[in-house]
């Protein structure tokens, strides 16, 4: 089985992140599933993984977020009842405190490994970029049904709710800039700020413990760049999505170097 998460150390001072990316759950938590492997992909981030190569330093989660979900708080890091969980009915019968407990002696272990990595690379950078790579659903009365609302539903959603915005707001920018500029297929992305999300725990995370010298953007794509029913991908998309993060990933570090101390 899939460890629960892999680390990439790199050299800069950029860190990409995929925590949902991952569908393998511990055999202890299989049994008590009641959900199909297809229910659960269909909440899971597939392919936001390969985007991470942005970055040099790369977290990628490889366990499902049924098992144990890092972008929410300890006490809601595993489903419990259907309103964890988008209403769906996740377990056969109550989950064991046992697995339970299992699940966040992990979620305790990852976070201290962040805290340590986002020192080292403090130390080494002065200041840090974390992006906190996610994906969303948009069509969600079954398979060819509607599209949500373009209007309250971007391509790409940048939430930075938690983060100090008057100290970043440099950062920001040109990350808005340069995914907004770019030429995806002969037309613009529509890339908005804080309208479908504002971040998830792990970048709030990040803002209470390193408010001055680490800034985490969450990045939600919306999943035009799949069928997020079946799962399969469209690879030209996919790629061209990777290269427009990868392009305002440059801008960012660029925009870290004019701004040194």
């Amino acid at each position: 089985m899939n460890p629960i998460w892999q680390t990439e150390f790199g050299d800069g001072p950029l860190v990409a992140c995929a925590v949902h990316d991952g569908h393998d759950v511990r055999p202890d938590v299989a049994e008590y599933l009641r959900l199909t492997d297809a229910e659960r992909l269909y909440e899971e981030d597939p392919y936001t993984s390969a985007w991470t190569s942005i970055a040099s330093t790369r977290i990628v989660v490889r366990r499902s977020r049924f098992e144990l979900d890092l972008n929410r708080p300890r006490e809601k890091a595993v489903y419990i009842v259907p309103a964890d969980a988008w209403g769906m009915d996740v377990w056969k019968c109550s989950p064991p405190q046992e697995m339970v407990e299992r699940s966040l002696r992990a979620y305790d272990d990852f976070y201290a490994q962040l805290r340590q990595l986002l020192e080292q690379l403090v130390a080494r950078h002065g200041r840090v970029v974390v992006f906190d790579l996610h994906s969303y659903n948009h069509i969600r009365d079954g398979r060819g049904g509607p599209t949500s609302d373009a209007a309250s539903n971007p391509e790409i959603n940048l939430g930075t709710g938690s983060m100090p915005r008057g100290r970043w707001a440099p950062i920001v920018e040109r990350w808005l800039a340069e995914m907004r500029g770019y030429d995806y297929f002969g037309r613009r992305l529509d890339v908005r700020e804080n309208v479908k999300f504002f971040g998830g725990h792990l970048p709030g995370w990040i803002h209470q413990n390193f408010p001055e010298t680490v800034c985490a953007l969450a990045i939600e794509v919306k999943k035009f760049f799949m069928d997020e029913w079946t799962g399969e991908l469209d690879a030209r998309q996919h790629a061209a999505l990777h290269a427009a993060l990868g392009r305002a990933a440059d801008g960012v570090r660029g925009e870290l170097e004019n701004r040194k101390p």
